[in-house]
């Protein structure tokens, strides 16, 4: 078909039309994806959120599902951004970490058990199922329910690295996944004992939900003693890159790890880095 002058004008001009709305589309859906520990996560979302504020078109995406999942997807390139709530062991000391605040690990109980305290050794007694009703810690007469972290989330790996407990060694009631499942799972019952993210745990204590942070060591769980380094299963919050970061992930790292969110940092319950 012979195209007149008028009509090579029309096609051309949705032809442009096409291109321009392709290349405005993809010019307005940059995204960051993130990916890892639970623990992280909510801080990351509130940091993204502002974050987007600042960047117009730009959408941070972030998904949960544990440090190993975040370590895993960063090495694939599955995440632009992983999260993790440790240090990198030395097998993965390819990757590049940037602590972004501190956290710690805490003993949670059902706020109406009336245990107040537990010694390591109590605690490794009751993991390994060696004591299994209260009444032996001066508590009620009750069997204990066991909370234990699911693999391959880091609150896991430092647990056991703390009380040198070996994962089998656990005969668990509950296996739980991310911070609030856990809390959720001692507040619900007042037999229950767990660990948790101090920061998550703090902040559900301090809005109403009936669960108790116990000391460790001796030393009581809360955020100044994180941020005085006398509590004793602290660890940094990070987040993590394959190589260098540049462009759009750059930018995110940078601003996470900026005084600029010193406020969201706290917010969350957790410790910011010191600039």
């Amino acid at each position: 078909m012979k195209l007149t002058p008028i009509k090579m004008a029309i096609v051309s001009l949705l032809i442009m039309g096409t291109i321009g709305a392709c290349s405005k589309s993809d010019s307005s859906e940059k995204k960051l994806v993130l990916t890892g520990s639970s623990t992280v996560a909510p801080l990351a979302v509130e940091i993204g959120k502002r974050f987007e504020s600042l960047h117009p078109g730009v959408r941070v995406n972030v998904q949960t599902g544990g440090s190993s999942r975040g370590i895993a997807d960063t090495r694939s390139g599955l995440a632009d951004i992983g999260m993790a709530s440790r240090s990198l062991k030395d097998s993965e000391k390819g990757l590049q970490a940037f602590a972004i605040a501190r956290d710690g690990i805490c003993i949670i109980l059902h706020k109406a058990n009336i245990v107040s305290t537990l010694s390591d050794e109590q605690v490794v007694a009751i993991y390994t199922g060696a004591i299994k009703n209260w009444k032996h810690v001066g508590g009620p007469d009750a069997p204990i329910t066991v909370v234990n972290k699911a693999e391959g989330r880091a609150t896991l790996e430092l647990f056991l690295h703390y009380f040198a407990i070996k994962n089998t060694d656990i005969h668990p009631d509950v296996v739980i996944g991310d911070n609030e499942q856990g809390i959720k799972t001692v507040a619900g019952n007042p037999d229950a004992i767990g660990y948790v993210s101090i920061g998550t745990a703090e902040y559900d204590e301090t809005h109403g939900i009936p669960i108790k942070l116990l000391p460790v060591n001796g030393v009581a769980a809360t955020l100044e003693n994180l941020s005085n380094g006398s509590f004793p299963l602290s660890r940094p919050l990070n987040l993590l890159t394959k190589t260098t970061p540049t462009g759009l992930a750059k930018e995110f790292i940078e601003f996470a790890r900026s005084k600029q969110v010193h406020d969201i940092v706290k917010e969350q319950y957790f410790v910011p880095l010191a600039k």
